[in-house]
């Protein structure tokens, strides 16, 4: 399993965790949705599920659902500001196309 997170990334991601101390780490995978046909998810995991894999990742632990780990293995997640505008940017070797605001992907 290999996926990488930009020092951006992750300063962001420890600003979340230290305002959540109950959090068991961060959970990143996909979901079903938009025109592409599939959607990042970017959240605080209170739990692990039996089928979740887990993988440390510069401190950061990272909880990844089964369905989701062949479709974002090798992504790198990034977080760019651009004017008042501040998200999480993914960078995924699997993805095959995307739609065109950028709100989801196409596996393929």
């Amino acid at each position: 399993m290999s996926i990488s997170i930009t020092p951006p990334a992750r300063e962001r991601i420890r600003q979340f965790l230290a305002q959540t101390p109950n959090a068991v780490g961060v959970r990143f995978g996909v979901k079903r949705t938009g025109c592409s046909g599939f959607a990042y998810v970017v959240d605080l995991a209170q739990d692990a599920r039996p089928d979740d894999q887990a993988m440390e990742v510069d401190g950061i632990r990272l909880i990844i659902d089964a369905k989701s780990l062949p479709m974002v293995e090798g992504t790198v997640i990034d977080f760019r500001r651009q004017g008042l505008n501040a998200a999480f940017v993914f960078h995924n070797p699997n993805a095959t196309g995307e739609c065109g605001c950028g709100e989801s992907f196409t596996v393929g």
